[in-house]
């Protein structure tokens, strides 16, 4: 949209004013009338990025200046005074139109379903955080990170990437600004659970007494940087916090620990802690730079893109083999395109990390129809086989076939083939229910693998239909 806009400027407008009196049409003097437009003209092409980037909301500061200085312009147009010239009426004419064009492209982005539901997403991680977080940590006490927290953060993460944007690039800075701060949140929060690192004695050595009240600084720090990064903190800054840690790191540094491994070791462990939380605070300039959130041109995608097409062309060789009743078998291949997506920078994008996730489980799920094609191919029964343990088989035998339709399935939830595939598919998990293993444990495991298989099925079929984009 703002790309026509400067272009309908151009053409309405001709070459652009010069600062002068005049313009370069021989001898004829500028009309005061196309003077002043041509100035507006200057100022709209001021104002359009700005408002072609801007992702907040209608409450905020930005938004508020942006529509004041857009609505002074339009108010300046209305009163250039045409003489009743057609000619300048027309341009009058065009330029509220090009003005009122960013003013509505402003309000319906800021208004937008999808930047609501950004919002409300953002809101509540907000509530998850403050409740598991950061209230326990302002009532003196020790914030206990729970699985719960970890698994309702990751499922807001999950529901952001899914917000629709439509390619407008305001809404994808939203999203990705927002699933930026969450994933940098749930990066400290679960990095809390996993490093623990322990003090030592005071005894071990002179220097220890102070890293231990760093550490104590530390463990501060960190419930200071999630309300921080979740906007639930009024009086500090990143910077703030960013000058302390790193104050921090040059203390440790000037301690004295030669000679004592362990202590050494235990003032790298704190450093590795204070860099962990360093490297989330640059986030104030977040989604600036279009590059992180507009992912059409990125090296990253195109890496996951080449893959994907990749990975397609080998699907439909392996269909079309199945097909004649033969199986063709890229595995060495995919293996390495699955090597190849493990490589690829994410650049701690999570629109780059869930683009690179789904690639990854087309990959597997190919391997997975060809593991179990192979196997019901190699399969020989023998005579006293357990009926239970063939009807599993069986059950396997119609799973590799819906699993075949699944693989080329191009349609959307709402469709009739979708609910028929879900349909069959939930029941052979029924009829898996239904298998009696009668003590024998071959059946149990067969039977255990066979339900997961039917799940993971399904569960790709869901991810081919959710209309997820970057």
């Amino acid at each position: 949209m703002c790309a026509n806009v400067f272009g309908a400027l151009k053409s309405l407008f001709g070459k652009p004013f010069d600062g002068g009196k005049r313009m370069d049409h021989g001898s004829q003097q500028q009309h005061p009338a196309m003077i002043r437009l041509y100035e507006v003209q200057r100022e709209v092409q001021s104002l359009g990025p700005q408002v072609c980037t801007f992702s907040g909301l209608k409450n905020e500061r930005e938004y508020r200046r942006l529509e004041r200085e857009l609505t002074q312009l339009l108010l300046e147009v209305d009163q250039v005074d045409t003489e009743g010239r057609a000619d300048l009426q027309g341009a009058r004419k065009r330029a509220a139109q090009e003005v009122e064009g960013l003013l509505r492209y402003l309000e319906e982005n800021a208004t937008h379903p999808s930047r609501l539901a950004i919002e409300e997403l953002s809101r509540e991680a907000q509530r998850l955080v403050e409740q598991g977080v950061v209230e326990p940590q302002r009532a003196g006490g020790t914030a206990e990170i729970s699985d719960e927290l970890v698994d309702a953060m990751q499922e807001v993460i999950l529901r952001l990437t899914q917000v629709k944007t439509g390619g407008r690039v305001p809404l994808r800075k939203a999203r990705y600004r927002a699933l930026t701060r969450l994933c940098a949140v749930q990066d400290v929060i679960e990095g809390r659970t996993r490093q623990q690192t322990l003090p030592l004695s005071e005894d071990t050595h002179a220097a220890v007494q102070r890293i231990n009240q760093v550490m104590v600084q530390v463990s501060g720090a960190r419930s200071q940087l999630v309300a921080l990064l979740m906007g639930l903190s009024g009086r500090d800054s990143c910077a703030h916090l960013s000058r302390v840690l790193t104050e921090l790191l040059v203390e440790l540094d000037a301690l004295d620990v030669s000679g004592n491994a362990a202590v050494r070791n235990y003032r790298k462990q704190v450093v590795e802690e204070i860099n962990g939380l360093l490297k989330h605070l640059d986030l104030e300039g977040e989604g600036d730079d279009t590059r992180r959130y507009d992912l059409g041109q990125n090296d990253s995608i195109r890496q996951i893109e080449a893959v994907r097409g990749r990975v397609g062309q080998l699907q439909g060789e392996v269909l079309r083999h199945c097909g004649v009743g033969d199986l063709f078998r890229p595995k060495p291949e995919l293996q390495s395109l699955l090597t190849h997506l493990d490589q690829v920078d994410t650049a701690r994008n999570p629109c780059i990390r869930e683009a690179r996730r789904r690639v990854v489980l087309e990959v597997q799920a190919v391997i997975t129809f060809l593991d179990l094609r192979e196997a019901l191919i190699c399969r020989q029964p023998s005579p006293n086989e357990p009926s239970q343990h063939r009807a599993v088989w069986i059950v396997l035998g119609s799973l590799s076939d819906l699993q075949a339709q699944v693989l080329c399935f191009n349609g959307k939830q709402g469709d009739k083939s979708y609910m028929l595939l879900e349909e069959l598919l939930t029941k052979q998990l029924l009829a898996l229910d239904a298998v009696d293993p009668q003590g024998d444990e071959m059946t149990k495991v067969a039977r255990k693998q066979a339900v997961k298989f039917a799940q993971n099925i399904l569960s790709f079929l869901d991810m081919k239909t959710d209309e997820w984009e970057y």
